[in-house]
């Protein structure tokens, strides 16, 4: 009987060993659980339906459980259907006999399905902000996933859930109505974690891939962490365009190519307020067209023709909070003269700190003011650093220009938005100009005033463009609210070509950069004195006075006048409300041409006169010349001037740039010592009682636009009383 009993208890143990075996290891098929886990499912979530065929049970002694799976299962979430590849679980006996929620986990493989189905159940098991916003912005799209859920005792899904799939031909609608398209990406999620792998997307015709994109919840907040590429493409201009929002040709931007490396790190608050923004960029530039119209650049490089082409340049940028680091080189290329730079930008709290070196080899380079030129293939190098703020002024530590043995520097300038100095510290400039002049000068602030010296200084184009000028004050309306003295004192001072000022010094007095008095003093050769002053009154009333011991320089500033020689130059003006009236004498100088003088004398047929002026010269013993400028207006009161030879009176008008319109009176020498000589008693102490026989004087009018004047004379028998009362007072004089 024992024997018996523990046979069959073998064989029952070999039966029940092989049924073991079997549903361990092969399982069987049957449809008896489908309520079951269609009814613990619902239970979860009375949204979910789901459609099961035949299930296979698998027996897990190690867990006690039995692992149920079944093949093209569908899930269906609010009559939105997601195609199942098949769905797995683990049913526990134990539970299941105590009457307790009895599946473990479930595992679900899909087939691909629409995108915007599985972000309808994905808001089913956690309908978070994002998700209902993600779910609007989806498209389009198809997605294949596998999804691992674990329940706990009662049947509540637990944290530990984790989902993979992929995505392909994704596409969403953006908040800014724009479309991404040809989105593919792998992805896993996890309980507050989110991970995007090998993603790309299409934005604008812009194709953007990344590595890895890491999405964590911190609670209060979520944490993006990640990076993103462009290749090379010249549509990377649509990445920038959304950077800037704006057209890239509307800020000179024509054509850009470049690729980028991006890693990136960003909080998104709850409100979806993005903050702790970090980005760190590799940027490959090979091509960016910057095209704008400048005339300031031109007036210095007279190569530019409104474009300037940045090419093959290294870009490391960093941007975070209020801050950004960019650093930089390569070449950039004007009128196809390709040269070096590099560079290096700060920004923070809307502060801009830069520092650049620029080559400029084969670019030629101009700086008119000191008639300095730099000639293509001559190697230099441009240093600039300083710093910016929005809106307000610009501030260069240090500009150093060197070029063989020449160089600028300038130390400490401020610029204010309308392009003026605010402040200066220091200027010391060493070259040699076109001139083949030597010029070296040192300007630095002292205390509260400044100090201009040096040995060699070619003034010749800023004394042109002052005596060009409309008034005095044009040449400092680049200074903005300059309140100093500048002490000057500078050993050698060309004003033109051949002649020269020795030791010039004085003192200029700026108050609201307005020049109020000035004190200058020079020799020019044989020790031949110049003085030039400048005082304003209690008035407010401008008085200049200029005086020369040699006027020749000075004079021959003036173009039309030709042939000037000897005499001595004093001026005398006032100026106030911007009228100025003004005196100009010229004393014991020779003339040998004056254009519209030698034409009145020959269409008078005073050709012995003219042809002496054109020849030797004509002697004058005084010119005398009265006016008042008002804005481009002058009017000229009177100029007689006096000589051996001739004596001439005129008045009139020149309109700058528009009209001239003079009238007067030329007279020989010889009918005018005839009529003053026919003077009764005057006559006989002036020139005595007998007078040479000569010619009768002439009227003449010069009128018409600067270069279309026309000439008209006219002889004349009797002389108008003011010339002869004019030419009594000068003789009275002398």
């Amino acid at each position: 009987m024992i024997k018996k009993t523990i046979k069959y208890f073998l064989y029952f143990l070999i039966l029940m060993s092989i049924g073991i075996f079997y549903l361990s290891y092969y399982g069987i098929e049957t449809n008896k659980f489908n309520k079951i886990i269609k009814d613990k499912i619902t239970e979860s979530s009375s949204k979910i339906d789901i459609e099961l065929n035949k299930v296979k049970a698998i027996l897990n002694l190690k867990n006690f459980t039995i692992s149920i799976q079944t093949e093209n299962p569908n899930i269906i979430v609010e009559n939105s259907k997601i195609k199942l590849e098949k769905i797995g679980t683990d049913f526990s006996i134990n539970s299941f006999f105590k009457k307790k929620f009895a599946i473990k986990n479930v595992k679900i493989s899909t087939k691909e399905n629409s995108l915007k189905n599985i972000s309808n159940i994905a808001r089913t098991f956690k309908n978070t902000p994002q998700l209902f916003i993600f779910n609007k912005m989806v498209k389009g799209g198809l997605v294949i996933a596998d999804i691992n859920l674990s329940f706990d005792e009662n049947g509540k899904l637990n944290n530990n859930y984790n989902v993979n799939g992929s995505v392909k031909n994704g596409k969403i609608k953006l908040l800014n109505k724009k479309n991404v398209n040809n989105i593919s990406l792998n992805f896993n999620i996890k309980e507050d974690q989110y991970l995007i792998e090998d993603g790309q997307i299409e934005y604008e015709k812009l194709k953007l891939t990344s590595k890895k994109i890491k999405v964590e919840n911190k609670g209060k907040y979520f944490l993006f962490e990640g990076n993103i590429l462009s290749p090379q493409n010249s549509s990377n201009s649509g990445l920038l365009t959304v950077i800037f929002k704006k057209n890239l040709k509307n800020i000179g931007i024509d054509n850009i190519n470049f690729r980028s490396e991006n890693n990136f790190s960003f909080r998104l608050e709850k409100k979806f307020k993005i903050s702790n923004f970090k980005v760190d960029s590799k940027i490959d530039l090979k091509k960016l067209i910057y095209k704008k119209k400048n005339n300031t650049i031109k007036k210095y490089i007279t190569v530019y023709n409104d474009s300037v082409e940045l090419i093959d340049h290294k870009i490391d940028l960093s941007a975070s909070k209020n801050k950004l680091l960019i650093k930089g080189n390569g070449n950039f290329s004007i009128d196809e003269k390709i040269e070096k730079i590099n560079y290096k930008i700060n920004i923070s709290d809307e502060i801009y700190n830069f520092k650049t070196q620029i080559e400029l080899n084969s670019i030629p380079l101009h700086i008119k003011l000191f008639d300095y030129t730099k000639e293509e293939k001559e190697n230099s190098l441009l240093s600039i650093e300083g710093s910016y703020k929005k809106n307000k002024k610009i501030h260069f530590k240090e500009i150093l220009f060197k070029e063989s043995k020449n160089y600028f520097k300038i130390n400490n300038l401020s610029v204010s938005p309308n392009y003026k100095i605010n402040y200066i510290e220091e200027f010391n400039f060493d070259f040699l100009n076109d001139s083949k002049k030597k010029n070296k000068i040192l300007f630095k602030k002292n205390n509260k005033n400044y100090e201009l010296s040096g040995k060699f200084f070619d003034g010749t184009i800023l004394l042109d463009q002052i005596l060009e000028s409309d008034n005095e004050e044009n040449v400092f309306d680049i200074l903005n609210d300059f309140n100093s003295n500048v002490n000057i004192g500078i050993d050698k001072v060309f004003i033109d070509k051949t002649n020269h000022l020795n030791n010039l010094n004085g003192t200029l007095k700026f108050k609201k950069s307005n020049l109020k008095n000035l004190n200058l003093r020079g020799n020019f050769f044989h020790d031949k004195k110049i003085t030039f002053t400048i005082n304003t009154n209690q008035n407010n009333e401008k008085i200049t006075t200029l005086y020369s011991e040699y006027a020749k320089p000075l004079v021959k500033k003036y173009k039309f006048i030709k042939g000037f020689e000897e005499g001595y130059l004093d001026f005398y003006s006032s100026k106030k409300n911007n009228v100025s009236n003004s005196t100009l004498k010229i004393n014991d100088f020779k003339l040998k041409e004056l254009p519209a003088l030698t034409k009145i004398l020959t269409l008078a047929s005073l050709q012995g006169i003219a042809d002496l002026l054109t020849g030797e010269g004509i002697r004058f013993k005084e010119f005398e010349m009265k006016f008042k400028n008002e804005n481009k207006l002058m009017t000229i009161d009177e100029i007689y001037a006096i000589g051996p030879a001739i004596s001439l009176m005129m008045d009139g008008y020149v309109q700058k740039d528009k009209l001239i319109s003079l009238r007067g009176t030329l007279v020989p020498a010889t009918t005018l010592n005839k009529v003053i000589g026919s003077l009764p008693l005057l006559g006989d102490i002036l020139v005595g009682k007998k007078t040479g026989e000569g010619v009768f004087g002439v009227s003449f009018k010069i009128k018409g636009p600067p270069k279309k004047t026309k000439t008209t004379v006219n002889p004349i028998k009797t002389l108008t009383p003011r010339f002869i009362t004019r030419t009594i007072e000068k003789i009275k004089k002398n």
